[in-house]
């Protein structure tokens, strides 16, 4: 009997807050393969292994079949949106106790309703945080020595008390990371079962305040990231391959937890399986970081606060690929789930990124995709505020209990029951597999509008007015306000949620159309098959371009690119594959903030800075309207510069769909849908997306359903199917 040939399977899974997306990539043939399955928001690993159970079946394909799975996780996420960050201690420079509490001058969102900010929860409550005598001045010149009794007594402190999650952060340690090592050494010995992280390995760069809170926030979700990673790489060695290594603890400082070690990242060498390609399969598990690269399991629980942001940038990547194929380089993305809807913006194919980014209260000042999240997916509550109105969001039903039509014990109407009462989705979800409860999402709607004073249907588009309008606030967040005009670009929305309210996006922003991909729902897992394997590397190095060390940067360069050689080495890229983008941080002598250009690689000269100036010039116009190009007064001054080495992968290809052969577009059902309160209900045609073809069109009042998703068709509004099955949609004249 002839031996059965090994397939070669790539997995993306994205777990959500409702469900749990797949996609499969058979490497051989190219066929890609999606489904869902429900979440488990108790242990989010039994629904990350029922997915990839579910599609191997649905392939016909074995556990060891599987080369690689990417994942975009929310445990970071979640657990600083919730704020349960835990116990932990502060240790910092001597006179600097104070640092967290002096934070920064900001209110966020004016004063909301009330006349009053009070500060959210300190991070790390005064009495936690702990000082060390030493000093290092700001080019890293040891002005005091480290106190080292003084380090010892602050981790026996932090040991006697039972704190064991720590970070460190002292004063210039961007500069010289000396005493922050010197103080690790300490807690080892002192206080072996701390997690520890330390901020000159966290962000290499000045603003004590915005590199503490970071250092803490990567020190607070590393225990859960671990114990996550832990989890799923067991299961995924037992469906793999038995024999394999055990899992081995990262102890003490490192961790505290146990976690994947190098048998689940691809060996080093060309060809070597995994996200590399190559005839031998190796097994690899690859967690997406917030920068819009993946990183090896074992690695990232080193890192963990690159995942803050995993699932969003993960959807933002495969939206941007699908755009650009389709043939659009200016695009807003909006992926409706079932918590929240996040949204970006992509400009030639690449979406923006930012390191002004914070998650819940907690900045986080590392490399994330520009993502904006508005509490407005399918599970957000409708109800009467204190002052009478009508309130969408940001409290969710989840998936437990979910929204009414759930019939899972749901008290309180939803953005998804008033899409249901509507008509503008089908009783059910996942192609049947989910049925819906109409007459319950009706009580629960009837009810909330009788305390309104409006009749069912008007209650029910209110709720998607005021959701709509949410969505649109974010949208020109990431556009209007970073200096673009959102006029210029086409929206592509995905997950389960995210097309519902297209039609009505377009109407208040005036964009010039919407694409809807196919698979909708499963974009953003379908994005953890299109990333590379991406390490970002910052460091301070401030000077006035007139007076520029030319030779200076570019040894600071040479170091960046060293180590992120270095780690890419280590995810077992060969160095002729290896890619380095190199950016800058500038600004005008007297500015706060920076502005952020690319550099070319190459040798650092007079004109190469002057090059690296006038782009600057350029993007300073663009977000601000105004630049000082040519006037003497006003001097540019680098800040940071900043390495990124790209481990690439072989993307999937996405393929055209048959164009119609003669046969008639036919709807496969009708219903009443209401998309006015003032017009009522009217019967529309139902379309089944598989049965559409490239170069259909079909025009409003229409709905096209699918396996994941709807899309709700407004009268006045004309859809096209594209050459790759996209929905393109725009508004008649």
């Amino acid at each position: 009997m002839a031996e059965q040939t090994q397939r070669r399977i790539r997995v993306g899974i994205d777990t959500g807050g409702t469900f749990t997306d797949v996609v499969a990539l058979d490497e051989e043939t190219g066929e890609l393969v999606t489904t869902k399955t429900p979440s488990t928001p108790g242990n989010p690993a039994d629904g990350f292994i029922a997915g990839i159970e579910k599609i191997l079946g649905v392939m016909g394909a074995a556990g060891d079949d599987v080369t690689a799975v990417c994942h975009g996780t929310t445990v970071a996420t979640n657990k600083l949106l919730e704020g349960k960050v835990g116990r932990l201690g502060f240790i910092t420079t001597e006179g600097y106790e104070f640092m967290l509490e002096i934070a920064r001058q900001a209110v966020p969102d004016g004063y909301g309703n009330s006349y009053f900010w009070v500060k959210p929860p300190r991070i790390v409550p005064a009495d936690h945080v702990r000082t060390v005598g030493g000093r290092m001045d700001f080019e890293g010149n040891v002005i005091r020595p480290f106190d080292e009794s003084g380090a010892v007594a602050a981790a026996r402190w932090l040991r006697e008390r039972g704190i064991t999650t720590i970070g460190v952060c002292f004063l210039h340690s961007y500069a010289n990371d000396e005493h922050e090592l010197a103080m690790r050494e300490v807690l080892t010995r002192e206080h072996p079962e701390a997690v520890v992280s330390i901020s000159s390995e966290v962000l290499r760069e000045y603003r004590e305040y915005e590199r503490s809170m970071t250092t803490l926030v990567d020190a607070a979700v590393k225990p859960d990231v671990s114990r996550y990673v832990s989890s799923i790489s067991s299961r995924l060695r037992a469906m793999w391959q038995p024999e394999r290594s055990e899992i081995r603890a990262v102890g003490g400082v490192h961790g505290g937890a146990r976690v994947p070690r190098s048998a689940w990242a691809p060996s080093r060498g060309a060809g070597s399986g995994g996200l590399h390609g190559g005839a031998k399969p190796s097994r690899g598990f690859y967690v997406m970081k917030s920068n819009g690269g993946v990183l090896s399991a074992d690695e990232v629980v080193h890192q963990p606060i690159t995942t803050v942001l995993s699932g969003p940038a993960a959807g933002a990547l495969g939206a941007a690929l699908i755009a650009r194929r389709a043939g659009f380089d200016k695009v807003l993305t909006c992926d409706g789930g079932g918590t929240s809807t996040d949204v970006s913006v992509v400009l030639d194919g690449e979406p923006t990124l930012t390191t002004e980014g914070s998650v819940g209260a907690y900045p986080s000042k590392i490399p994330m995709i520009d993502v904006v999240t508005v509490g407005a997916g399918g599970g957000s509550i409708a109800r009467v505020s204190p002052e009478g109105s009508l309130k969408v969001g940001p409290q969710s039903a989840g998936v437990d209990p979910g929204p009414l039509c759930y019939a899972q014990g749901g008290t309180e109407p939803t953005i998804t029951d008033a899409h249901l009462v509507l008509g503008r989705i089908p009783p059910h979800l996942l192609g049947g597999e989910i049925p819906l409860d109409v007459e319950a999402a009706r009580r629960g709607i009837r009810e909330l509008a009788e305390r309104l004073g409006l009749d069912e249907q008007r209650c029910a588009t209110g709720i998607l007015e005021i959701s709509a309008w949410n969505q649109a606030n974010a949208l020109r967040q990431v556009s209007v306000k970073r200096g673009l005009d959102v006029r210029d670009f086409v929206l592509t929305t995905f997950g389960g949620s995210g097309s519902l309210l297209a039609c009505r996006l377009v109407d208040v922003l005036d964009l010039a159309g919407v694409v809807v991909p196919q698979n909708p729902g499963n974009v953003s897992a379908f994005g953890l098959l299109t990333v590379d394997v991406r390490n970002d590397y910052v460091q301070t190095h401030v000077a006035r371009h007139a007076g520029l060390d030319h030779g200076g940067v570019e040894r600071v360069f040479d170091e960046l690119t060293a180590k992120a050689a270095a780690a890419l080495d280590t995810e077992g890229f060969p160095r002729e594959q290896h890619e380095y983008a190199r950016t800058v941080d500038l600004r005008y002598v007297g500015q706060a903030y920076e502005v952020r250009v690319p550099a070319r690689p190459g040798r650092v000269d007079e004109a190469y800075a002057t090059a690296v100036a006038d782009r600057f010039h350029e993007a300073h116009r663009q977000l601000y309207g105004y630049d000082f190009r040519g006037d003497p007064r006003q001097q540019v001054e680098w800040v940071n510069l900043r390495v990124t080495g790209v481990g690439p992968i072989t993307r999937p290809e996405l393929r055209e769909v048959p164009t119609r052969d003669g046969t008639a577009l036919a709807p496969r059902s009708t219903r009443g849908v209401c998309f006015d309160a003032d017009a009522g209900s009217v019967t529309t045609d139902v379309y089944w997306r598989p049965d559409l073809r490239a170069g259909d069109t079909l025009s409003g009042p229409a709905i096209v359903e699918e396996f994941g998703s709807t899309v709700p068709v407004h009268p006045g509004f004309t859809v096209r199917v594209d050459a790759f099955g996209n929905l393109v949609v725009t508004k008649e004249a």
